[in-house]
């Protein structure tokens, strides 16, 4: 039986389970669709995920948007 999808908005602050390369572990969702758009809050760098990858890489939520 298939999850729900999780509950995600632009302004989310992220912890994913690795590191970027950069060093950072903290992400800002920046976009929301079918892909989700993240900015690492480190070096800036933007990338794009498959939300199904997403869901599987989120550690924690840090902060969430109002």
């Amino acid at each position: 039986m298939p999850r729900p999808p999780m509950d995600i908005h632009v302004g989310d602050m992220v912890q994913m389970r690795k590191p970027h390369p950069c060093g950072g572990d903290t992400w800002r969702v920046v976009r929301i669709g079918a892909e989700i758009g993240i900015r690492c809050m480190t070096c800036e760098r933007k990338v794009m995920l498959q939300r199904s990858d997403f869901e599987r890489q989120v550690k924690r939520f840090i902060e969430r948007a109002s």
